[in-house]
């Protein structure tokens, strides 16, 4: 075994807390596919597309035209290529279910054969700014809400039936079909016991804009390819947990079919005691578990100037700066820089022991090519790496603080040397959080 000691060299990669430092990625061509072999999203040039998402459910019946504008220049500006959004707000607006300017979705309350035109004007206005920012919309086209109840429209949805629902999916598939930054996203906290509902607003959907990519959101902790199994319609897959992201995701890549799924929805910042360290554990987690994308989520942003489930600490302008934002921001950064999708699931055997506190982890995940690897370290303060399971013989590490966007090179990392025990830069980052990132790489991956 050999034991390295870094000198921590940093160089600060971005402002810590303006968003001025958007990532050099190239604007993507939508609409996006399923890339060959099945495993994440790509555009139409062929590049690869990593989903880093903003939950921004109440966007379009909450916020005003301006006010959509500076929060979309914002997330683009801290790398955020993704927004969750729900076309219709049952509950989580101002004026729900009408928008900011009081306009109704329907014509009749909760009526899906009866569209309100101008309301549906107004939504289009949203994508938009979307579209004009580059920004994939998740969106969601009648949320169900937790257990079916009142924060979703499944009371609506079950009485208006699947006829009904299918008009509803045609028109707004059809409407909004000039968009291709949007991928459907059905359900939306349940799993609905009539699935005929879902499946004939998906069926809507299709026929007013065949081959449009559709998900879904699914139950807490509910395996979507399991319980939609039979659903033509689901494209990509999702995790959705409050628990453990990493097992979470581990276990949907290792169980589910071959096709792309990300982290739809773990817990938001500024809720049930969330800080940015632990939003970190979770992207993190997510993405070197095998998902292809993430969404995060803050508290009150998700829900704006509308009613939300918990008392927020600031508005949500100053919360667009929260240090869980910026985190992701930093995240975006790091991984464009990496073929972030030749990424897998390392064997326990790559990143051996991680030890620290009792609660000591690391979560790795190597290249298909072996020409680098990511762990990420939590609550660690040095980890062991058998350098073997890397292809490349000229190995160099590097350690990243996933707070702040500062950057140690170390020096070079002898591939036949046996397990290395790699020590952190310190037993706190910038932040006072003790999670870090580790990079091994090549020199030929280097860039």
């Amino acid at each position: 075994m050999h034991v390295l000691r870094l000198a921590l060299c940093v160089c600060l990669l971005a402002s810590l807390s303006l968003p001025g430092d958007a990532t050099g990625a190239e604007n993507a061509r939508f609409p996006l596919r399923i890339a060959p072999g099945g495993l994440h999203l790509e555009d139409q040039a062929g590049q690869p597309f990593l989903i880093t998402g903003d939950s921004a459910w109440s966007m379009i019946a909450d916020l005003s035209a301006s006010e959509a504008q500076s929060y979309v220049a914002d997330r683009k500006a801290r790398g955020f290529n993704t927004l969750l959004v729900s076309l219709i707000e049952h509950e989580f607006a101002r004026n729900a279910p009408a928008n900011i300017d009081g306009v109704a979705p329907f014509l009749e309350p909760g009526n899906f054969t009866k569209p309100n035109d101008p309301y549906f004007a107004a939504a289009e206005r949203m994508l938009d700014i979307a579209l004009k920012a580059d920004m994939l919309v998740l969106l969601a086209p009648a949320y169900l809400g937790a257990n079916g109840g009142p924060q979703g429209w499944y009371g609506e949805v079950a009485a208006a039936g699947p006829e009904a629902l299918q008009a509803y999916g045609r028109y707004v598939g059809k409407r909004f079909a000039r968009y291709p930054n949007v991928i459907w996203v059905q359900g939306g906290d349940y799993d609905p016991p009539e699935k005929r509902l879902v499946e004939a607003l998906a069926a809507g959907i299709e026929a007013g804009n065949p081959g449009v990519l559709q998900t879904v959101h699914g139950d807490r902790d509910s395996a979507t390819h399991l319980y939609w199994k039979d659903a033509g319609w689901l494209k990509l897959d999702t995790v959705y947990t409050y628990g453990d992201v990493a097992a979470a995701a581990l276990a949907r890549h290792r169980s589910g079919p071959r096709r792309p799924f990300f982290l739809i929805e773990s817990r938001y910042e500024n809720e049930h005691g969330v800080g940015a360290s632990e939003i970190r554990k979770i992207a993190y987690g997510a993405l070197l578990s095998g998902a292809s994308g993430q969404v995060y989520g803050n508290n009150p942003v998700w829900h704006f100037g509308g009613p939300g489930l918990y008392d927020a600490p600031v508005g949500w302008e100053q919360a667009l700066a929260s240090e869980g934002a910026q985190s992701i921001g930093h995240l975006a950064r790091f991984f464009e820089r990496l073929d972030w999708w030749r990424l897998r699931p390392a064997d326990p055997t790559f990143a051996v022991r991680a030890t620290g506190l009792p609660t000591a982890t690391a979560i790795s995940a190597l290249a298909d090519d072996g020409t680098f690897a990511v762990v990420y370290l939590y609550d660690a303060l040095s980890v062991e790496i058998d350098a073997h399971g890397l292809a490349a013989a000229d190995l160099a590490f590097e350690w990243y603080d996933p707070s702040t966007g500062a950057l140690s090179r170390s020096g070079p990392l002898d591939r036949n040397a046996g397990i290395h025990r790699l020590q952190a830069p310190s037993t706190q980052n910038a932040s006072g959080s003790s999670d870090w990132l580790l990079l091994v790489r090549g020199g030929a991956s280097r860039r």
